[in-house]
């Protein structure tokens, strides 16, 4: 698979944002090592153009008449190699040379067909969907792997999806113009499309894990069989008889959850890299009830699930996106390399350039609002991290508004997905 041409741009005037975008496509496609006849284009918009997103989807695919497949959405910000872009107008696009039996675009009013066998697929979500989280977990199901990817659209106006199949000829896109609001939409994959995808948190643990005892719905009512306020209250070291102190604390609490019966790696026990686990969801505290001596999360809570008391942390954010980083190259990288290769991973300008041991065609890389470059240290600092441990491979994303792994919504983390 040859390298995704993709390109970025940022500027008041769309027209000159996309103008200097397609430039840089272009330039590439004329390279060595990349794809010169692209059949699916990823577009990500900040929400500064989303009044124009019918116009630059139209302007892009008129550009690039070839491309029959279009998929993306809107994002507070959004990412590409090396940079990211929040609070300013721009577009980032790349352009993925698949075979087109080997994926499918969809979206509400062009549903995915039952003539085609996903393996995974690409989601694209609006929050504002009634039954988000079942309508994901539902998605999931339809795939051989069980595995999706992506994110919930995030703007500060509406929210936008882009979504056009076979020149818009698959019926249902039609007059739709191929921009969406509301449901679900993306690109389903089969089988034949190889990609390696990972899930970084970044939070630590305040205290031990704790069982839930007695719940309902959102309501932790007992852990480990002690009233669920008073074992949060020891764990975070406050108390109600200075509420303003307390209040402060709990606000920057987070908790993970972790359903029943889960061991080993999915267990909710925080690493020092700030990992919890796959199968663990970090939630907000909602509300504290005296009375009941509760406390209520941002998720439904049943008893025998796990639960841990964290809160984010910039450095444990950063050693956990290293730890993913870490986790695809050791997956693509061959076992044993040749003595030029195993060189030059080891130089410092490993980065400089896509190395073919790894075989990265382009990279899909989703975060959550609250992170990027300032939680990192510095603005673009978490592409950045990226880019060093990966290398000048193609990449683009967004920030979102919750973040989609396997069947779960998360928050506050990262999706990396990588097309090898």
């Amino acid at each position: 698979m040859k390298l995704f041409p993709y390109g970025h741009a940022t500027h008041p005037q769309w027209q000159m944002a996309a103008e200097l975008t397609l430039a840089q496509v272009r330039a590439q496609m004329a390279l060595h090592g990349y794809a010169r006849n692209p059949t699916l284009a990823l577009l990500y918009i900040t929400d500064h153009y989303v009044g124009q997103a019918q116009q630059i989807l139209d302007h892009l695919s008129a550009e690039m008449p070839e491309i029959t497949d279009w998929s993306g959405t809107v994002g507070v910000g959004i990412a590409a190699n090396n940079a990211e872009y929040f609070d300013e107008p721009a577009l980032a696009l790349m352009l993925c040379e698949l075979p087109t039996d080997q994926y499918r675009v969809f979206s509400g009013v062009a549903p995915l067909g039952l003539g085609f066998e996903a393996h995974t697929a690409l989601i694209h979500a609006d929050p504002g969907t009634p039954d988000l989280g079942e309508l994901i977990e539902e998605m999931a199901l339809r795939t051989d792997s069980g595995y999706l990817f992506g994110g919930l659209a995030s703007s500060r106006s509406r929210t936008v999806q882009f979504a056009v199949g076979g020149d818009g000829n698959i019926s249902g896109h039609g007059a739709a113009g191929g921009v969406f609001s509301g449901g679900l939409s993306g690109v389903a994959f089969g089988a034949g499309i190889k990609m390696v995808s990972r899930v970084t948190q970044g939070c630590l643990p305040v205290a031990p894990a704790h069982q839930v005892t007695k719940a309902h719905n959102h309501v932790v009512l007992t852990l480990d069989d002690e009233p669920a306020l008073d074992v949060m209250l020891r764990d975070l070291h406050i108390s109600l008889e200075r509420p303003q102190e307390a209040l402060a604390v709990v606000r920057a609490t987070l908790v993970g959850l972790a359903r029943p019966g889960l061991t080993g790696s999915d267990a909710p026990v925080v690493r020092q890299t700030g990992h919890f686990g796959n199968d663990v969801l970090v939630r907000h505290i909602i509300g504290l009830d005296p009375g009941q001596r509760g406390l209520a999360v941002a998720e439904p809570v049943a008893p025998g699930m796990q639960l841990v008391f964290c809160e984010r942390n910039a450095q444990a954010a950063k050693a956990d996106l290293m730890r993913i980083c870490a986790e695809i190259r050791e997956e693509l990288e061959p076992q044993e390399l040749a003595l030029a290769a195993v060189t030059a991973l080891h130089v410092s300008e490993a980065e400089a350039a896509p190395h073919p041991a790894r075989g990265i065609a382009g990279a899909i890389y989703v975060s959550c609002a609250g992170r990027g470059g300032p939680h990192f240290g510095g603005p673009s600092a978490e592409l950045q991290i990226i880019r060093r441990a990966l290398g000048d491979v193609p990449l683009v994303g967004f920030f979102a508004g919750g973040e989609i792994a396997r069947n779960h919504l998360y928050g506050y983390t990262g999706v990396l997905t990588v097309f090898t």
